[in-house]
């Protein structure tokens, strides 16, 4: 295994910039996960990082070793596309094998090849494909081969392109745990890209959220989750997205939705002009239960109900301001219903107001949560 690093890397087609200036540190054997929608530049990272694209601009370290110059092949990465990139020609076994018959990987006995990819094709559960030939797979199980073809050889780095896309949700799921424990049993550093946050909480030592060819925000998956540092990193986590609510300081207080949703104004934040954007994610909202001393509480009346399993995603309508809530399922709440939603103020994001003009979904940088800052306490060791 091996760090990665990216120094201020720019990479661009033409006149359009993918990545720009792009800093990033992983650490040796770290999971580590860049989250970001289509277009972001995800994949031209991981590129940049294997060498299949020129950087414009900055450098690009494995093992600490500028990589300027180094071939590809001469980096020691292995590389899953989402596109699958099998030979069309060879059966499953075939595909798996080919990377330790290179010669760049050194020399493998037919009896460890055999057992390398006993191996990794019973964790995928592709162990009854391997006669087959790619057209005769699924788009699932043509994935999957992809994926074991990474992971069946040895390497410093895994560069790992929207791996599980093409999983059907039970076995994403499932993959997800195994994936963890493959990087882990092979000591090898993962460099992982997706769009979905789920995969990103939970498979990330540490993530990255990437917009646009930049860095936003880089932390742990509780980091990313509980401290996001703008609207764009809020709404980028979590399904349905975050409501995001202006608000204004009248008496002391910050009041949104007419009024009908009031906490007091964080004293310890900044609010620019008196003026705030609250960030409440849905499965924060609590229904059914009764509220807190501390806690935010807004009544409104469901508009729609919609059971999704073991939860019911429920609009409501607070003085003419929706409000989306995913309660448990044994909370009866039908359309037309009257219901008190409530959460603890700590789980309340104060984010910065948006300039006149901007649109609904112009991004605003986090200012805090609405949790009251505790007051300072005496150090029993120096009575400070």
């Amino acid at each position: 295994m091996a760090t990665v690093e990216l120094k201020d890397v720019t990479t661009r087609y033409g006149d359009v910039t993918a990545l720009d200036s792009v800093s990033l540190s992983v650490g040796e054997g770290e999971f580590f996960v860049v989250l970001g929608p289509s277009g972001a530049g995800k994949t031209t990272m991981l590129k940049s990082v294997a060498g299949l694209v020129d950087t414009a601009a900055g450098d690009v370290l494995i093992g600490g070793t500028p990589m300027a110059g180094v071939e590809p092949y001469h980096r020691n990465v292995a590389m899953a596309f989402e596109s699958y990139a099998l030979y069309p020609q060879k059966t499953v076994f075939d595909n798996l094998a080919s990377p330790l018959r290179s010669g760049r990987t050194g020399t493998y006995s037919a009896e460890e090849q055999r057992q390398r990819i006993e191996a990794v094709t019973t964790t995928l559960g592709i162990a009854h494909l391997l006669k087959r030939f790619p057209r005769e797979l699924s788009n699932g199980q043509r994935q999957r081969v992809a994926l074991g073809r990474v992971l069946v050889r040895p390497a410093d780095v895994y560069l790992l392109d929207e791996p599980l896309s093409h999983l059907d949700a039970k076995l994403r799921a499932a993959m997800r745990a195994e994936l963890k424990q493959l990087g882990e049993v092979s000591n090898t550093t993962s460099l992982y890209v997706t769009h979905d946050y789920q995969e990103a909480l939970a498979l990330g030592d540490r993530v990255a959220v990437l917009r646009a060819g930049r860095v936003v925000q880089v932390g742990t998956p509780q980091e990313v989750w509980h401290q996001p540092v703008d609207t764009f990193v809020a709404r980028a986590l979590g399904q349905p997205e975050v409501n995001l609510l202006d608000a204004e300081v009248a008496d002391g207080r910050l009041v949104a939705a007419g009024g009908a949703v009031s906490l007091p104004a964080p004293a310890h934040l900044d609010l620019p002009g008196g003026r705030a954007r609250l960030g409440v994610r849905p499965r924060d909202l609590r229904a059914g239960a009764p509220a807190g001393a501390d806690d935010l509480a807004v009544r409104g009346r469901v508009t729609l109900a919609e059971r999704l399993g073991r939860v019911t995603e429920i609009a409501v309508d607070v003085a003419g301001t929706e409000l989306i809530a995913v309660t448990d399922s044994d909370v009866r709440a039908r359309e037309g219903d009257v219901v008190d939603l409530h959460l603890p103020l700590g789980d309340v994001h104060v984010f910065a107001p948006r300039a006149h003009g901007e649109p609904a979904d112009a991004d605003t940088p986090r200012l805090g949560s609405a949790r009251p800052r505790a007051a300072a306490t005496p150090d029993a060791r120096t009575g400070a």
